[in-house]
């Protein structure tokens, strides 16, 4: 099942903003999402840069949203649990939390907010990194639902 995933701060396949970049306030964009199917238990969000130039490179992990999640706001603070229960893991960065598009100057990269709505929580801690919460989502996945932005400097 596919589940809808956008942003007030660009539409899909456009630019993203600088303020959600390391060159502008390096802050999360708001997203939502729609109806997720029935027996939802949780939510798990990755953002990822297939075009980096050592491979894929992880931007945000997050985890354990509560299934009655239908947003994040802008500025997702960078603590490994947040108010709603939720976890955020290791970025490539190597931190908690979000990090924005920084690619090397050159031709735009894409950016993908890969949103998973699961039948269970994940038995992860917070910090857990992508292939952790990957390898934990398998077998659990009820829907899925992709956002992508591009930014280039």
């Amino acid at each position: 099942m596919i589940l809808s995933i956008s942003s007030s701060a660009f539409e899909e396949g456009g630019k993203i903003p600088a303020k959600h970049t390391c060159e502008g306030q390096d802050i999360s964009p708001a997203l939502a999402w729609g109806e997720p199917p029935a027996g939802t238990q949780s939510f798990a969000l990755i953002m990822d840069d297939p075009d980096a130039p050592g491979g894929v490179f992880t931007h945000w992990v997050l985890f354990n949203l509560p299934p009655i999640s239908r947003n994040l706001p802008e500025g997702v603070p960078a603590q490994a649990q947040l108010p709603d229960g939720s976890f955020q893991g290791k970025n490539d960065f190597g931190k908690i939390g979000y990090g924005g598009p920084c690619p090397p100057p050159g031709r735009p990269h894409r950016y993908q907010f890969t949103l998973y709505a699961l039948d269970q929580p994940l038995n992860l801690p917070a910090g857990a990194s992508k292939k952790q919460v990957i390898q934990a989502m398998q077998g659990h996945i009820l829907a899925q639902g992709r956002l992508t932005g591009t930014y280039q400097r």
